[in-house]
């Protein structure tokens, strides 16, 4: 396939973690229908496979995403198809979510559904180059993957308001001051940030950092009450798990815990 046209997604296995590369940089990695189910079979993968602890989420070439290519999605929009209903994971995680710890990097042009997919996930890692900007209301819609929920979250009503009725541009050092990104590097090393926090990610037991992240989406969906209540009885699973068994000896032993996600 080539890139150029229809773009791609690219997998790539380094150890425990999924590299997972947008690749149509010649279009500025617009986002066509391919590519969405692309990314979809991905982060599917990543979920569902035991041997994948992290996931890292980045941008061929010199942006990120500028956002949907408009054209190719106009009828999917008109007939309001997605995915989210099918059983896979949804990249946007309106639908089924992953489960497992997503870094994403970003640089350059991060437009619109790029904004959505860095909130979808865990921890942002930003180029100082990056331009974000959600800007569909100066296209005749409104954003649909997640920005306006997932701003109000991260920076609060006014930042939010601000930047989703204006549809501005803004750099890294306003996503980093509102907390849409939480770290911001020198352009071109972003992407081996992300791998190193991945890695670190990777060195704890990985069924008790995906009930790390279960507990706190739990919090945000759910409710307080709902988040506590589910604290003890998930702490009894894990506890049960060779892992622990595994963490209690290398505590005692004063070393890294060599775990199985068993």
């Amino acid at each position: 396939m080539d890139a150029s046209t229809e773009g791609r997604i690219t997998t790539e296995v380094r150890g425990r973690i999924l590299l997972i590369g947008i690749d149509r940089s010649a279009k500025m990695n617009g986002f066509t229908p391919v590519m969405m189910d692309g990314l979809v079979e991905a982060y599917t993968r990543l979920d569902e496979d035991s041997d994948l602890w992290c996931g890292v989420l980045f941008g061929h070439g010199d942006h990120f995403t500028a956002g949907l290519d408009l054209p190719r999605w106009h009828e999917r929009m008109r007939s309001g198809e997605r995915r989210r209903g099918t059983g896979a994971v949804d990249p946007t995680a309106l639908g089924r979510k992953c489960t497992k710890p997503i870094v994403t990097a970003v640089q350059g042009v991060t437009y619109t559904l790029g904004i959505e997919l860095m909130l979808a996930g865990d921890i942002v890692v930003a180029a100082d180059d990056c331009r974000f900007s959600q800007l569909e209301p100066l296209r005749g819609i409104h954003a649909a993957g997640g920005a306006t929920i997932r701003f109000v979250q991260r920076g609060g009503w006014g930042n939010a308001m601000y930047h989703l009725l204006t549809s501005d541009v803004f750099d890294s050092a306003e996503a980093l001051r509102i907390g849409l990104v939480q770290e911001v590097v020198p352009a071109g090393t972003q992407l081996a940030r992300a791998l190193e926090l991945a890695a670190v990610i990777c060195e704890g037991a990985p069924l008790a950092v995906q009930a790390t992240k279960a507990s706190s989406m739990r919090f945000v969906e759910e409710g307080e009450a709902a988040a506590i209540a589910a604290l003890g009885p998930t702490q009894v699973e894990l506890a049960a798990t060779e892992d622990a068994t595994e963490g209690v000896a290398s505590f005692v032993e004063r070393r890294m815990g060599d775990f199985k996600g068993r």
